[in-house]
Formats: C-alpha cells, sequence, structure tokens
C-alpha cells in the first residue's frame, strides 16, 4: 500500500467534495440575490461534472470566470475553517462505524435460534 498515493488521492477527493459545496453554496447565495445567473449556474453545472471539481472549474473559467473565482475562493474558505477539525473527526467516525459494525457482526453470529417449546398442556396430557 503507497500511503502517499493513498493522501494525494484523499486530498483530490476532498479537493472535489470542497467545489461541490462552494457551488451549493454559491448557487444558494445566488438563488437569493441574483436568480438569472443562479439558474445560469445551475443549468451549467448540470452540464459539466462536478465529480472532478479541477475540470469543472476549468470549464466554468472558460466561460465565466467571476463566477469561478467565487467558486475557488469559497472553496478556499470552506476548507481553510474545516481543515483543522478534519484529521480528528475522521479518525473518530471510522473507529466509531467500525466498532458499530463489528457489534452488529458479532450479534448476529451469537444470535441462538431457539424452536418453540412444546406446549405445556401437550406434556402433562402424555404424561398422566
Amino acid at each position: 500500500m503507497d500511503i502517499k498515493q493513498v493522501a494525494k488521492d484523499t486530498a483530490k477527493v476532498l479537493t472535489s467534495y470542497f467545489t461541490y459545496q462552494a457551488l451549493r453554496t454559491v448557487l444558494a447565495q445566488l438563488s437569493e440575490n441574483d436568480p438569472p445567473q443562479a439558474l445560469w449556474l445551475h443549468s451549467f453545472s448540470s452540464r459539466h461534472s462536478i465529480q472532478d471539481g479541477e475540470a469543472f472549474l476549468l470549464s466554468l473559467l472558460q466561460e465565466k470566470q467571476e463566477l469561478a473565482f467565487r467558486l475557488m475562493t469559497v472553496r478556499q474558505h470552506l476548507a481553510e475553517e474545516v481543515a483543522d477539525f478534519l484529521p480528528e473527526m475522521v479518525r473518530a467516525s471510522i473507529q466509531q462505524s467500525n466498532m458499530e459494525h463489528r457489534r452488529q457482526h458479532l450479534e448476529r453470529m451469537t444470535q441462538l435460534t431457539i424452536s418453540d417449546p412444546p406446549a405445556r398442556s401437550e406434556q402433562t396430557d402424555s404424561e398422566s
């Protein structure tokens, strides 16, 4: 396992996720302040995949530079706000999730299937 490559891939995914969150934030702001611009950006985002945030921004830069700069500013702000909390939150979340999966698995493994015991009246009838 190449830890550095895992870190690079994770950073790329997070960068794209911050781009997505920035898009949502900017769309919400534009919906209130500039509905035609919000409609344009929504239409643009439906035509261009946000899956790769960098490719999305490059396409946006070619069509509406001011919106691309705004998205870049918002995603940078989001990253700065979240970066300090993220490592510990990810570790804690994974640890909690793993513990819950293990607990559920152990419960499934240890469940006993108890067949219904014979009815009490049948036992007393046969004993008489």
